[in-house]
């Protein structure tokens, strides 16, 4: 039997969804819209049965598609390693630190990349959630695969099954999630824990779904007993039985949200909501186009029925039979129907290709190009205006994803990792990061054009040099050229590997600087040299000539 804080918690979930019907109606319109494959949040969908059978046109299922997949194409490519485990601004990262970062990075992209984690299936699904109704419900938990021992195992869940709350600084801080396995695997999943109808039907029905709510709540909101900040529960709702309860480092889903608006927890896609009208127009739109074509195409007929024998066909090849004393000055006996909608045929297309156009600016379309650089003769500025626009247009765009979405679900994964022992012992932590917090670093093409910004900015400053140096030259010292370079070239690309750090370029330095005072000793000894040889040379010239001996 459950006790009353379990009780409490199934009454407040249970308070949650029913409060949220009007969410999942909006939902559900978005997805037969934009999404029918999730088109199943008011009603339940046989296996087998047809999606989007109330469309006329595919564009806005498209739509959804090119943004929902360019999510991982931009902020998550396979082919290369997108994201960098840093310390945080302020803490000084020395080589151990850097080289142990760079070891959990790869650590932890084999982690995710391992085919039995269904990271990437589950990222994918996440990302068309996102781009359709603003936000997603992904799990990360440590977990033990039957044939390759411990894995990271990554889960997305139906956003109508799941339901959470803020604290009073926005953060989630409960998560509740309707959940019906079969009773076969839901005593595989909690050997030894289930209740004994459970096992009853494991036996004789296996396949029969079990109601079960899994509930993850802060720690000091529910049961100050664990050390952990949150606990998580799974409660046998049908059976009013307790599955499991015990504590958790992490709060086990990652939420994230698109754009959010106050006084509720839930977000919502600014794409999809600003491109839903035009959705419904476009629909309605291509249906009169697709019956002002068949009328073009195949109008009705009209005729003088005592003078027709027969049925009239209208097919290719038919043939239709007129009474012979038929007088044709009375008019045709046959002629098709017009109504002069024909000619609007060409508005109508025009029209439904701007409602098309909406649509592809609403979901971003329009703005993920990149701009091309060096084009047409473009100066530098040029390029710089490009750059801070596309910044501008994609920053609501990226901004969330990497911060709520693959920050904290990369955090995640590297806080189990970490617990899990995946990087080694703890000792192996060098000093310079221990009891440092770190934080993940993103490439994206976001993040590109902002570097790219900095290789524009030191040839807009270099030239501002030029220009001051004929004026003033010292003004040429109000700028580091060091730093500024350095900075130009990682935003250009250049790998890390490449230069010399600022120890070896002190070490130069100081090279250099000695090697210029040998050469200024050698000068001054080689001036001296020449002084004393002109001083000698001259002390001959001025010494007397030995005097002359008698009888020589």
């Amino acid at each position: 039997m459950l006790d009353s804080r379990h009780r409490q918690l199934l009454d407040e979930g249970t308070e949650l969804f029913s409060k949220s019907q009007n969410l999942i109606n909006l939902f559900q319109e978005l997805a037969e819209n934009f999404y029918p494959e999730r088109a199943d949040f008011t009603v339940r969908r046989d296996l087998g049965e047809e999606f989007a059978s109330n469309l006329d046109t595919s564009y806005p299922i498209i739509a959804r598609r090119d943004l929902g997949n360019a999510f991982g194409a931009m902020l998550r490519p396979s082919s290369k390693q997108w994201f960098h485990n840093r310390a945080k601004r302020g803490v000084i990262e020395d080589e151990p630190a850097r080289q142990w970062l760079a070891m959990t990075d790869r650590v932890q992209t084999r982690a995710i990349y391992d085919r039995e984690s269904n990271f990437v299936r589950a990222t994918k699904e996440a990302d068309h959630d996102f781009a359709t109704f603003g936000q997603a419900v992904l799990s990360s938990e440590p977990a033990i695969s039957p044939t390759s021992g411990p894995i990271l195992l990554h889960r997305d869940w139906h956003l109508r099954d799941v339901r959470w709350t803020e604290d009073s600084y926005g953060q989630i801080n409960a998560v509740h999630r309707r959940w019906e396995p079969g009773a076969r695997e839901l005593k595989n999943r909690f050997p030894g824990k289930v209740c004994k109808d459970v096992l009853k039907l494991a036996k004789k029905e296996p396949f029969k779904t079990v109601k079960v709510r899994h509930i993850v709540v802060a720690a000091h909101n529910y049961e100050k007993k664990f050390r952990q900040p949150y606990v998580s529960i799974y409660l046998d709702v049908d059976n009013e039985h307790l599955l499991e309860e015990v504590g958790s480092w992490n709060k086990i889903y990652v939420i994230p949200r698109w754009e959010t608006v106050s006084g509720s927890q839930y977000a919502y896609s600014p794409a999809a909501i600003a491109a839903l009208p035009d959705a419904r127009l476009v629909q309605a739109m291509t249906y009169t186009l697709l019956t002002a074509g068949e009328f073009a195409v195949e109008p009705p007929m009209i005729g003088v029925q005592e003078a027709i024998k027969g049925g009239i066909e209208v097919f290719p090849g038919g043939f239709t039979a007129v009474d012979a004393q038929y007088d044709e000055r009375l008019g045709e006996v046959l002629r098709p129907l017009y109504k002069g909608g024909e000619n609007s045929i060409p508005l109508g297309l025009e029209m439904n290709q701007d409602a098309k156009r909406s649509i592809a600016d609403a979901f971003y379309l329009t703005k993920l190009a990149l701009p091309e650089a060096g084009q047409g003769g473009m100066s530098p500025m040029e390029v710089n205006l490009r750059i801070q626009e596309f910044i501008r247009q994609a920053l609501p765009l990226f901004e969330p994803m990497e911060q709520d979405y693959n920050g904290a679900l990369m955090e995640m994964d590297f806080d189990i990792l970490l617990r899990g022992g995946a990087f080694g012992p703890a000792s192996n932590i060098p000093e310079s990061l221990q009891g440092q917090d770190t934080e993940f670093r993103f490439e994206s093409p976001l993040s590109d054009s902002i570097d790219k910004l900095k290789v524009q900015i030191f040839l807009e400053t270099k030239g501002l040099m030029v220009e001051a140096a004929a004026l003033d030259p010292l003004s040429v010292q109000m700028v580091d050229v060091r730093s500024a370079l350095r900075d130009a070239l990682h935003g250009g690309g250049t790998p890390p590997n490449w230069m010399r750090t600022e120890d070896q370029m002190e070490d130069i330095e100081a090279a250099e600087a000695e090697k210029q005072k040998v050469q200024e000793l050698l000068g001054q000894v080689s001036a001296g040299a020449q002084v004393a040889e002109q001083i000698g040379a001259a002390g001959q010239a001025l010494a007397p000539e030995p005097p002359v001996q008698e009888g020589a």
